[in-house]
This record gives C-alpha cells, sequence and structure tokens, in this order.
C-alpha cells in the first residue's frame, strides 16, 4: 500500500490515462502517442514550471498524502459524570457555558475570544487579494491574523534607502485594516525571513506602523526552503532581483527576456533564502526586537527533523518568547513545490507528540515553557479539541491557515455570484437562493420578486454584526463575514464537544480526554488505547 500519489494530481492539473503502478504513479502502460497527461508529460515540456500548484495566485493547496496516525486515529472521550470549570447543575452546565477564550503571552497577555489565528497570509497574490478579508474577520472574530514575509520587498510602491525599508504602502494597508477593527481581542503579526530581516521591516512595522506583535519565521509545515511566488511581469521581475531575491530564469538575460516577450514562458519565479539559524544570533534578535519596541516576541518553525524542533523549544524556553507555533506537514501553502509539500517533513500529530515530550522534559526541570500553537491541516472543531489535548496543557491556540482564508474565499464568490445572479436567483415565490450547484441550493431570506438583496442576506450571524456595528457594518467585506461565520460555527461546535467531555474551559483539556484507536497510535502519542482506557476506574467501580 502506498501512501503517496505521485505523478498526477489535481494540484497540477495532472492525470493518468489508466491505471497506475502505485509506487511511481506512471500509468502501467505508458504508450507511444499519449500527448503527456501526467507530470511527467507535462514536465517534458514545460519543466520547472510544473513544480507547484497551478493556477498560481488562484489557488492554496494542501498536501494529499495519506499520512498515518491522523487526528482521526484519536477519538474525544465523553462522560456523563459532573462538570469541571462550572457546578455541576443541568441548568448550569450547559455547552453555551463553555469559556473558549484564550491568553497568550508571557509578562503581556494577547485575549482571543476564540482559541485560533490565521496563517501566514504573505506576499503571494491570492494573499493579497484577500487581506482585508482575513484583517477584518479576525479583528470581528477576536482572532490573530499573520502578516507574512516578503509584503515589503514585493511591494513596487516601497520606498528603500541604502537597502533599508522606509515606508511600504501594502504593509500599511495589512496593519491598518487590521487596527481599524480590533476591539481588545485578537492581534496583527508581522513575520519575517531572510530578505526581510536585511530590508529593516522588523525596525519599520514596529518603530513605524505601531505593531506590537513580530513574528521571527524559522519555516512552515508546507516545504523546507524559502518562500516563493510567481511574477506574471519582466519590469517587477528585475526590480525584485536588484532588490537581492533570488529570480529564475534570470530576468537580466536577453535570451530570457526576448523569450518571456515571444510568449514562450510567461512567470518568473522569485525565491527566499534559506535561514540560517545561530542560537547566540536567536537571542541577539529576540533581544533587539523587544529593545525596538516590541510587546510581543514569537517564534514560528516548520515540520524540521526532532533535532530542530528541540532547538525551537530550547530557544524558545531561553528567550521567554511569548508564543510558539509549530507548523506540521500536510497543511496548506499559497505556493509551495508539490512533491515536497507532500514527501517532506513531520505530520502534524506526529510532531505535536514530539513537541509535547519535548516542552515536559523542560518542565520536569523547571524551565520557562512558552506558549504554543499548533498547525498543519487543522480545519474543524474536533481537530482543535485533539491538538490542545494531544499537546496540554502547553497548546494556547490553533493556527488555521488554510480553512480561514477558504471561508473568506467562498464568502466573497458568493457575493459576487449574488451580486450577478440577482435577478436569477430569486425564484417565483420570492425566496433568495444560496448557489452552490443546480443540485443543491438552498433557500435563504423572503422577498418580494425586485426588492434589492443585500450581500449580508446570505450569513446568517447577518442581524447579530449588524446590532454591534451599525451604520459601519457595510463596512464589512463578505469575506470578514464569512470567517465571522465560520468561526461562529467552530465556537459552538467546539463548545458541544467540550460540554460532552464536562470540560466548561480550555484549561481544563487534558490528554485523558482522548483516547487512541490504534495500539501503534497509543505506542506514539502516550495515549491511552481505547480498550485500556479508564482500566484503574472500572476496576474500582466492578470490584
Amino acid at each position: 500500500m502506498t501512501l503517496s500519489k505521485p505523478n498526477a494530481s489535481p494540484a497540477t492539473l495532472t492525470k493518468n490515462r489508466v491505471k497506475v503502478s502505485p509506487s511511481s504513479g506512471l500509468c502501467v502502460t505508458c504508450i507511444d502517442g499519449c500527448p503527456g497527461l501526467c507530470e511527467i508529460g507535462r514536465s517534458a515540456l514545460r519543466g520547472r514550471e510544473n513544480l507547484y500548484p497551478e493556477p498560481f495566485g488562484e489557488v492554496i493547496a494542501g498536501s494529499e498524502k495519506d499520512y498515518p496516525n491522523d487526528f482521526s486515529y484519536f477519538n474525544i472521550h465523553g462522560t456523563c459524570v459532573g462538570a469541571v470549570g462550572v457546578e455541576a447543575d443541568s441548568d448550569k452546565a450547559t455547552f453555551p457555558a463553555v469559556d473558549l477564550s484564550s491568553e497568550i503571552g508571557d509578562k503581556n497577555k494577547i485575549k482571543l475570544r476564540f482559541p485560533a489565528f490565521t496563517g501566514a497570509v504573505g506576499s503571494t497574490e491570492i494573499a493579497r487579494i484577500h487581506w482585508e478579508s482575513m484583517a477584518v474577520g479576525a479583528a470581528i472574530s477576536g482572532i490573530m491574523v499573520v502578516a507574512g514575509e516578503n509584503i515589503c520587498g514585493m511591494d513596487m510602491a516601497a520606498e528603500i534607502k541604502k537597502g533599508r525599508i522606509v515606508r511600504s504602502p501594502e504593509m500599511e494597508r495589512r496593519v491598518k485594516t487590521f487596527q481599524k477593527w480590533y476591539d481588545g481581542f485578537g492581534g496583527v503579526i508581522v513575520q519575517a525571513n531572510v530578505e526581510d530581516t536585511r530590508l529593516g521591516v522588523p525596525e519599520y512595522v514596529i518603530e513605524k506602523l505601531g505593531v506590537e506583535i513580530f513574528e521571527l519565521k524559522w519555516g512552515q509545515g508546507a516545504k523546507d526552503i524559502g518562500g516563493e511566488v510567481k511574477i506574471p511581469d519582466l519590469k517587477k521581475a528585475l526590480e525584485l532581483k536588484k532588490r537581492g531575491y533570488i529570480v529564475l530564469p534570470d530576468p537580466t538575460d536577453p535570451v530570457i527576456q526576448k523569450a518571456f516577450k515571444n510568449g514562450d514562458f510567461k512567470e518568473f519565479e522569485r525565491h527566499s533564502r534559506l535561514g540560517m539559524v545561530d542560537e547566540d544570533g536567536f537571542y541577539q534578535m529576540v533581544e533587539h526586537l523587544r529593545k525596538t519596541g516590541a510587546k510581543y516576541v514569537t517564534l514560528k518553525t516548520g515540520a524540521y527533523r526532532p533535532a530542530d524542533l528541540a532547538r525551537a523549544v530550547k530557544f524558545a524556553s531561553e528567550a521567554k518568547i511569548d508564543l510558539l507555533t509549530v507548523d506540521g506537514a500536510g497543511g496548506g501553502t499559497g505556493m509551495s513545490p508539490w512533491r515536497m509539500m507532500n514527501e517532506w517533513g513531520i505530520p502534524t500529530v506526529q510532531i505535536e507528540c514530539l513537541l509535547y515530550n519535548y516542552l515536559k522534559r523542560l518542565d520536569e526541570q523547571g524551565k520557562f515553557i512558552p506558549d504554543c500553537a499548533i498547525a498543519g491541516g487543522i480545519s474543524l472543531e474536533d481537530h482543535i479539541f485533539k491538538a490542545f489535548a494531544l499537546g496540554a496543557p502547553y497548546i494556547k491556540a490553533a493556527c488555521m491557515g488554510r480553512s480561514i482564508m477558504t471561508a473568506a474565499m467562498v464568502g466573497n464568490t458568493q457575493a459576487n455570484m449574488l451580486k450577478k445572479k440577482l435577478e436569477k436567483d430569486i425564484e417565483k415565490d420570492g425566496t433568495v437562493m444560496h448557489y452552490f450547484d443546480e443540485e443543491s441550493k438552498q433557500k435563504s431570506s423572503i422577498v418580494k420578486k425586485g426588492d434589492w438583496i443585500d450581500v449580508e442576506d446570505l450569513f446568517v450571524t447577518a442581524p447579530k454584526l449588524k446590532e454591534k456595528y451599525g451604520q459601519d457594518f457595510k463596512l464589512i467585506p463578505p469575506g470578514a463575514l464569512g470567517i465571522y461565520t465560520y468561526i461562529d460555527r467552530l465556537t459552538q461546535g467546539l463548545q458541544q464537544l467540550m460540554a460532552g467531555e464536562r470540560k466548561f474551559a480550555l484549561k481544563y483539556i487534558d490528554r485523558n480526554d482522548i483516547c487512541a484507536l490504534t495500539r501503534e497510535a497509543a505506542e506514539m502519542s502516550d495515549i491511552k488505547y481505547v480498550m485500556d482506557a479508564d482500566q484503574e476506574e472500572v476496576d474500582k467501580i466492578l470490584g
């Protein structure tokens, strides 16, 4: 049995002609005369272009590898006895009473209404387009949003003097969009990589834009190289090379310029450099950020080998950072080499088990334990519960990249479809239809034929938000409404799961709240196998 699906994927717009050989992904009979439907066939013509998910700028991609021992290998316990965090009274221990607020930070605390934040929304085109929805959605939901790497460096309107950023209108837009809607919960995190640090982005956003939360980035779960995007513009490619980025093919080469102008290829690739982690350098950078004015310093690391995770845990402890986010393989990306995304790194559940073990070792030594978040394919309330339980008591939030952006994109798409189909989608009986496909339309508000339908009629949470924001409600992007409504669903779903286990606040979730469904998962995680769970208590009850 193979866990991978090589050589053909919706992500690369490739497919096989007939049944495949599992290990290679090649068709069992590769026939002379096939036009080349698979990745190998496409690569014979377009080469390196086929390394990445397509169409670039319009997709966010997640691994399709079938990792063993994922969150589905664990189930959540339930109980009919007692209540933790609230009086064991049926009138008081109701699921809406579950407290999902969380706090992150050492000396200062970032308050979250819901224990989640977005993945890094960086310099890809899809991130730029949907930033307003992401930022506003995060602010009104009371969660954090992350402005990812290379935003200033990719800003063609940026003012750069002597190799340092003086002003970036795009970064200003990113930060101010969140700040405008901030009401005391959540926050905007700005991230930096090698090029950002050289450009002076940390100093610029902290000193000039009032950013309080700054994140050092070692990597992510999607890839183990630097950030990358595609550039469909020669002038921009030349400018980015001038700014110090790796740009392929070389836009200064006359042969390449001619080929681009002739339409032989349509996009350049911009790549960031590999970061080089150094312990003393890390401590110095953390101290520098604090002296510069950062109120919170955080670290994001990827699905690297166990020794690198141990480094992250130790360095975060020694520097007393405010949040350590660990991203497992299998999550999402705006752009990553597709095979790399599927075949490198430690998957989310496995890396969280390692993280728990490393944190516990430091905890037993009396060391400082930073608040932690886990990322990598987390999308629904059961994932969040299991992520908290698996790493309890150290996990304070879930980093949710693709899922939150998906909510934003759907919100914007549905709003655009409603505007375009206004008359068509009003049926004779006067109902507004939510358009999914021809077979699964869902009825919404009752209206009179010819009445104007507002975009907010799509969103079930609209009345609640209208009451809160009044006239400003009209300024909330549809994508932000999508995020808020999605978080609202997650809120109730998580409250229900926690109430079923009689845990009425996040801090009460522990590793005993889940069970492993296989012996292998139990051995990997040190979570009790389902048939062994509660054995001591069972013996006491039965005698």
